[in-house]
């Protein structure tokens, strides 16, 4: 008889590690069964800034394959259908159809909890008012479209100041819009340490997009026809024909606590090199609901990203049928951009530093993405922190223009690969005056932090 693996999430992980599982294992060894609340699977969100920002053409652009693709593939997909329980004990969820209301048990051999993340949205006066969007499913984004399109004025407010909010205030000012950006930090990108936070918020005023640091939203204020119309801070009123909600994202996860499954200090599941959640022999997680080893600190962490969640798809769907695959953690990297801004950063921040009780030096370097004599070379900033006793890199950030951002994947590799900054020095990087001065910048940043640990003693 076939084994029953049921999947709970059709988006990224949940959908990766069906499609793995079904290649090593056909149906008659393994049936899979997929539970998918909303209308879409399998797509791309990290492009939704994008397409409302019209650089994508259309949804479709954005869905890499969909329910019926899954299904021609022998995967039950179950659309609309979301499940409210999990029995641990019977090996059994309980689910309801969304259009229907019909209720109903699914038992499962196998289980992959892919429920991924869901928006911080606070309980504040107004929230719910039309022209108030969050950004998370593809219906988000059609629904803020649509609410582009009829809203009478072209104030728009941005609340929050990390990768989606800066992502959303180029959107919404390469649709026309006055950009307000409120953010409760100082700076902007709390992801970067505040200097190099400070590098951002410069470039955004420098766009045309207010960012207003230190700001806490105390209210949605609307008019009499109930729709949005200014944001309330402690001090100010920000008129807003549109607002669009970016303060970041929390693991989905109560399914998961109801069912007395192991979380941890974010909240996410936690779960072995193989993805499988611990304790449990027959259940996995991955993506968003579940925190990850952060190689450079030696802790558990929360780190949210597309990438992770398709790479811990494909370890889950390799063991889930028969074979073997782990997913050994992540060193923090992210990119993202406003207009021609590029911001990148890998492994600790300053602060992260400090938490773990790691002592650092910190470097930061001024360069150009090319050849100085070289038409098109930019600007950009590097920051660097190294371990004062053993050189060790411990993390850099990149702020700059065209060219700055992917540098940051030197230093990804650098940082899994456990390497020292001295050792960094010597790498073979390709160069050529059209892309690169002689000295790479994250090099020059090396050399640098090699000269701040000796001097450090």
């Amino acid at each position: 008889m076939s084994e029953r693996l049921v999947i709970i999430g059709g988006d990224a992980a949940g959908m990766a590690a069906a499609s793995q599982a079904r290649r090593l294992k056909g149906p008659g060894e393994l049936e899979i069964v997929a539970f998918e609340r909303g209308r879409f699977s399998s797509y791309s969100a990290c492009g939704i800034p994008y397409w409302v920002g019209g650089d994508v053409g259309s949804l479709d652009e954005l869905i890499a394959r969909s329910p019926e693709e899954h299904r021609a593939r022998d995967i039950d997909l179950r659309m609309r259908a979301e499940v409210t329980e999990i029995d641990v004990d019977r090996q059994r969820v309980r689910s309801r159809d969304l259009e229907s209301g019909e209720e109903s048990w699914t038992d499962f051999d196998k289980l992959v909890i892919a429920t991924g993340a869901r928006p911080q949205r606070p309980p504040l006066p107004g929230i719910d008012a039309p022209g108030v969007h969050g950004v998370q499913t593809l219906g988000d984004g059609q629904a803020l479209l649509d609410s582009l399109e009829r809203a009478e004025g072209r104030r728009a407010v941005v609340v929050g100041a990390g990768y989606i909010g800066v992502e959303m205030a180029e959107a919404l000012l390469g649709r026309g819009f006055e950009v307000t950006v409120l953010n409760r930090g100082e700076q902007p990108m709390a992801t970067l340490d505040p200097d190099m936070g400070r590098l951002v918020h410069r470039a955004m005023d420098g766009l045309g997009i207010t960012t207003v640091g230190s700001a806490t939203v105390t209210k949605i204020l609307t008019g009499e026809d109930g729709r949005v119309r200014a944001v309330a801070t402690d001090d100010a009123e920000y008129p807003a024909d549109v607002v669009v909600l970016g303060m970041g994202v929390q693991p989905e996860t109560s399914l998961a606590r109801a069912a007395g499954l192991p979380l941890g200090s974010y909240d996410g599941l936690l779960t072995d090199l193989s993805m499988r959640v611990r304790g449990h022999d027959n259940i996995w997680a991955g993506g968003d609901c579940v925190e990850v080893l952060d190689l450079v600190s030696g802790r558990d962490r929360y780190v949210p990203l597309g990438t992770h969640a398709n790479k811990h798809g494909q370890v889950i769907g390799a063991n889930v049928g028969g074979g073997y695959a782990t997913f050994p953690g992540v060193v923090g990297t992210a990119v993202s951009k406003v207009c021609d801004l590029e911001i990148a950063r890998t492994g600790l921040r300053e602060k992260d530093a400090r938490a773990v009780g790691l002592r650092y030096v910190t470097v930061t370097v001024e360069s150009t993405s090319r050849a100085g004599y070289y038409p098109g070379a930019a600007p950009m900033t590097v920051k660097m922190l190294a371990e004062r006793r053993t050189g060790r890199l411990l993390g850099v950030q990149i702020v700059g223009r065209e060219g700055a951002g992917k540098r940051v994947d030197i230093a990804a590799v650098a940082l899994t690969a456990g390497m020292t900054v001295d050792t960094m020095v010597s790498l073979d990087l390709g160069y050529a005056p059209p892309f690169s001065p002689v000295w790479d910048p994250v090099l020059v940043a090396a050399r640098k932090a090699v000269a701040a640990v000796r001097a450090a003693g």
